[in-house]
């Protein structure tokens, strides 16, 4: 069912994340329009739906037919003021650069009708780093997807009103995703958050000849009964797409002191075209990688290292980010298992482990968390055991 607020949604960028959100909204029974400047970048359109819809159709979330029935409600211009005429919804998915992002809402602000919520699909910006340039803050917010996945991050910015929140979340629900309200901005969301440090000390711990990438992706895979470890999941992202990331990192940032490293390890693979499985090529090679034929898993003995520093950071990253009230614990464990298609989430790992495992693990291996991440993190756990001698 769709909701009675939504009836057209148009998508502002025809790429990747344009493509897919349109496909499963047309699924659900929207209107829906596609925008961009590059008539090329249209005319692939309904080619690059064909290749998305059978994946939609393995994992249930709809049958052949509804697929099929979804074609009709979508249509591609390259005209913004048509593209937006009726919308109720856009969806803005244009490259990760501040000034155009802020130019292309502004732009919308002034077109759409009075009535149009106007939503970001940023994967590292805020909504506070946008929304000023529009006049309906209150229709206005984050409405952020992830390749692959039915999770979908909901996040207000200063103005954001209640009823824009709900209509939102009520969006995703009718299109049968999973809605994730932050309760206050953080870039990078909640699984981006955690994917970033993860693949972070990965590479970390290669470059650092602590374990090999073979080594690390086991462990991770093992341990967490993931089809891929974080140097596959790289090779998926593309590397240009983690290169692109490392170079507009703030330079603030808790993990700029490894910047130099990782992009001179990431570079090395650029300069020889290596970007990952879309270009048969990247820390594996493509098709077939090594880590998904049989006895990949059983290769050699496990690597403690690498196993105790992955879980280290994302059970830490995830109490950082409750302790800085971002998400509840259960609401980060659902965005991990959902977003990850993983049967755990990180508090669920912090449950299984004995008393003051993580407490020693980070210790132990020191450089995995951030010095101000520790001290939350401390705190946090104090916090925990106090409540647990009460109750």
């Amino acid at each position: 069912m769709t909701v009675a607020e939504i009836k057209t949604v148009c998508y502002v960028g025809a790429g990747t994340m344009g493509c897919a959100n349109s496909l499963v909204a047309a699924i659900s029974g929207y209107d829906v329009v596609l925008y961009d400047l590059d008539q090329n970048t249209l005319d692939q359109v309904a080619a690059r739906h064909a290749e998305m819809g059978p994946y939609l159709v393995s994992i249930g979330y709809c049958t052949a037919d509804e697929l099929a029935a979804s074609t009709a409600r979508i249509t591609c211009t390259r005209d913004l003021a048509a593209a937006t005429a009726n919308a109720d919804l856009v969806s803005e998915s244009v490259i990760e650069d501040l000034d155009i992002k802020r130019a292309v809402h502004a732009e919308l602000d002034s077109i759409c009708p009075p009535q149009t919520i106007l939503t970001t699909n940023t994967s590292g910006m805020l909504v506070s780093d946008i929304e000023d340039v529009v006049s309906r803050g209150e229709r206005f917010a984050a409405l952020h997807s992830h390749f692959g996945s039915l999770l979908i991050d909901i996040v207000g910015g200063p103005r954001t009103s209640e009823k824009t929140i709900d209509i939102l979340m009520r969006y995703v629900i009718s299109a049968k995703c999973v809605p994730l309200v932050l309760k206050k901005e953080n870039r990078g969301y909640v699984l981006n958050s955690l994917i970033g440090p993860v693949v972070t000390a990965a590479m970390l711990l290669e470059i650092q000849g602590l374990a090999t990438k073979e080594q690390i992706d086991r462990a991770w895979m093992l341990h967490r009964k993931a089809p891929m470890g974080p140097f596959g999941m790289m090779d998926l992202f593309g590397l240009n797409v983690v290169y692109d990331g490392w170079q507009h990192q703030p330079e603030d940032g808790k993990e700029e002191a490894y910047r130099p490293v990782i992009l001179g390890m990431l570079e090395a693979y650029m300069s020889r075209g290596e970007l990952g499985a879309k270009t048969g090529q990247g820390f594996y090679s493509y098709p077939n990688p090594v880590f998904e034929q049989d006895g990949f898993l059983q290769a050699e003995p496990e690597n403690e290292v690498a196993h105790y520093a992955l879980t280290t950071v994302l059970v830490g990253q995830s109490i950082v980010l409750v302790a800085n009230g971002v998400a509840d614990p259960d609401e980060v464990d659902r965005a991990w298992k959902a977003g990850m298609n993983l049967d755990i989430g990180p508090f669920e790992i912090m449950d299984q482990m004995p008393p003051g495992a993580l407490r020693e693990l980070i210790r132990k291996l020191p450089g995995t968390l951030a010095p101000d991440d520790i001290v939350l993190i401390e705190k946090y756990l104090d916090e925990q055991e106090r409540e647990a001698v009460v109750s």
